[in-house]
C-alpha cells in the first residue's frame, strides 16, 4: 500500500518523538504538523511546496521538557485552536515537569499554566493522552486529559479567563492507569468520551446533555478489565451509520468492537486482526480514496499492519514500505497537508530508540475524493462534529477528530474517497450543539469549509 516519501521532510532531526497533532499552527488557514519532542525540541512541520519545513518558534519548541501527548482545540472561543502539550518525565504519579498550553492572544505563543492564575490548576500526575472536548455544545473546548496514578482532568477557561479543572464537576475525575481516549457522539447525541486504560477497567462516559457524564462501560460491554489499552479509534467500521470502536491492547488481543444496538457493543475482531503485538497507535482514514477506510496498526519493535475492508469483512493487506520491522513507533498521525487529495501518514518514533519521522503515501490514482471541514460558530474547526455523505451506491460516515485515542490528534476534516465513482447525493454535517445541514449535490475533489448554521 505505502510508499516511503520521507525525503520531503526537509527538517527530520533524528530525535525521539512521541504525539502528533495537526493543526492550523500558523494561522494561515493550511495545516501544520505539530511534533512533540521528547528529548529534543517540539517540532511544528509546514509544507511549503517542496517538502516540510520546521517552524517552530522558540516558546512552541520548548527545548528541555517531555512531551510526549499533543492535542488542539478553541479553548477561549477566539476562533483558532490552542495547543495543549501533555509532558511526562515518569511513568506513574507525580511527576516534575508540568503540562503546556499555547495560546496565540497578541501575536505571540503564550503558556496559559505560566500565568499566575493559572498556576495552582497544573498537572502534575503523569499522563498519555489528551483531547479536547465540547462537553456542552457551546463550540468552546475543554482539554480532557488521560492520567496515570491521579484522577483525569478536564481544563477549561472561566468567564474571567482562567483556567479550571472541572473534572469532578463533570463527573470525570476517577483515578486509573489511564492511556488512550477519545470524544465523540458514540452512545448519546453529544461528545462523550471513552477511555481505555492499563491495569484496570476501561471508562465510557456518556455525555448526560447538561454538561455532566454517566459511567457505562460496564454496561456497553466495552469495559476490557484484564487487558491494557493502547492505540484507539471510532469508525463505522460495517457501514450501518452508527460508529464503532477499534483499539490495541499490549500484547493483548486487539478488539473491534461493533455497536449493534444502540450502546451496546461487540467484540468481532477477525483472528488476524486480533493477534498480540506491542501497539502505540491506530488509524482509521481512506488513505487509497476508494471509498472504504484502512485500519493501520503502529507497533513499537514489530512490523506495522494495515487492514482494508474486503467482502464484507476485514483482511490483513500489504503494508508496503510502511512495513517497518525495525522502527521504535510511538505516535502516527495523517493528513493532507500538501492540499492534494490524497492523505499522508506520517509515523514518529521514541522510546526503544532514537529515529527520524517517516513520511509515506498510497501510489498514484484516479480515485476521487470529497474533504470536508465544519467550522464553529467563532470559526475553528469543529472537532466532535460528524460528517454523513450519501453517494449513488453507498453511505459514508466520519467524525472530525478531537484526539486520536494514543498521544495524537488527527486532522479535524473529513475526509471521503469516492472511487471511482464521483458522484455525491448529499452530505449533512451535524455539530456538537445538536446544529445541522444539508449540502446536495457537491462536486467531488475539493475542499468545502462548512460554516455554523448560527454563523
Amino acid at each position: 500500500m505505502f510508499t516511503n516519501k520521507s525525503k520531503f521532510l526537509l527538517d527530520n532531526p533524528t530525535q525521539m518523538n512521541y504525539g502528533i497533532a495537526v493543526t492550523d499552527v500558523d494561522g494561515d488557514g493550511s495545516f501544520e504538523l505539530f511534533v512533540a519532542g521528547f528529548n529534543g525540541p517540539n517540532l511544528v512541520l509546514k509544507y511549503n511546496g517542496e517538502g516540510f519545513v520546521n517552524i517552530a518558534d522558540e516558546t512552541l519548541a520548548d527545548v528541555g521538557r517531555r512531551a510526549i501527548a499533543v492535542a488542539a482545540g478553541d479553548i477561549d472561543g477566539d476562533g483558532r485552536e490552542e495547543i495543549y502539550v501533555l509532558n511526562t518525565d515518569t511513568l506513574a504519579g507525580r511527576k516534575q515537569f508540568g503540562d503546556r498550553l499555547f495560546d496565540y492572544p497578541k501575536g505571540k505563543w503564550v503558556d496559559l499554566f505560566s500565568l499566575p492564575k493559572n498556576r495552582d490548576a497544573l498537572n502534575l500526575t503523569a499522563g498519555r493522552s489528551v483531547i479536547c472536548v465540547d462537553r456542552k455544545g457551546t463550540g468552546q473546548y475543554g482539554f480532557f486529559v488521560a492520567n496515570y496514578g491521579g484522577p483525569m482532568r478536564l481544563y477549561e477557561l472561566n468567564d474571567k479567563g482562567r483556567l479550571l479543572d472541572v473534572a469532578a464537576e463533570a463527573g470525570l475525575d476517577l483515578t486509573t492507569g489511564g492511556r488512550s481516549v477519545i470524544s465523540l457522539p458514540l452512545v448519546s447525541n453529544h461528545m462523550d468520551i471513552f477511555a481505555v486504560n492499563e491495569h484496570g477497567r476501561n471508562f465510557l462516559f456518556c455525555n448526560q446533555g447538561d454538561g455532566t457524564f454517566k459511567e457505562i462501560a460496564e454496561i456497553a460491554g466495552i469495559d476490557d478489565p484484564d487487558e491494557n489499552g493502547r492505540g484507539l479509534v471510532a469508525l463505522d467500521a460495517d457501514g450501518d451509520g452508527r460508529f464503532d470502536l477499534v483499539y490495541g491492547n499490549w500484547l493483548g488481543p486487539h478488539r473491534m468492537y461493533l455497536q449493534g444496538v444502540p450502546g451496546h457493543f461487540k467484540d468481532v475482531a477477525p483472528p488476524d486482526m486480533a493477534i498480540p503485538s506491542p501497539i502505540r497507535t491506530v488509524i482509521a482514514a481512506d488513505f487509497d480514496n476508494d471509498g472504504y477506510e484502512e485500519l493501520f496498526f503502529n507497533n513499537i519493535g514489530e512490523p506495522n499492519r494495515l487492514f482494508a475492508y474486503r467482502d464484507g469483512t476485514w483482511k490483513a493487506i500489504d503494508t508496503g514500505d510502511a512495513w517497518e520491522p525495525d522502527g521504535a513507533g510511538t505516535g502516527a498521525a495523517v493528513g493532507d497537508l500538501d492540499e492534494d487529495g490524497k492523505l499522508e501518514l506520517f509515523i514518529t518514533h521514541g522510546e526503544a530508540a532514537v529515529q527520524p519521522i517517516s513520511l509515506y503515501t498510497s501510489p498514484e490514482n484516479n480515485n476521487a475524493w470529497l474533504r470536508v471541514l465544519p467550522l464553529t460558530e467563532r470559526g475553528a474547526p469543529a472537532r466532535g462534529a460528524s460528517v454523513t455523505l450519501v453517494g449513488e451506491e453507498r453511505t459514508q460516515k466520519r467524525v472530525i477528530d478531537a484526539g486520536s485515542g494514543y498521544l495524537c490528534q488527527m486532522e479535524p476534516v473529513a475526509h471521503f474517497g469516492l472511487g471511482e465513482n464521483p458522484v455525491i447525493k448529499q452530505i449533512e454535517i451535524r455539530w456538537p450543539d445538536g446544529a445541522t445541514i444539508k449540502i446536495s449535490s457537491p462536486k467531488a475533489n475539493q475542499l468545502i469549509r462548512v460554516p455554523h448554521p448560527s454563523s
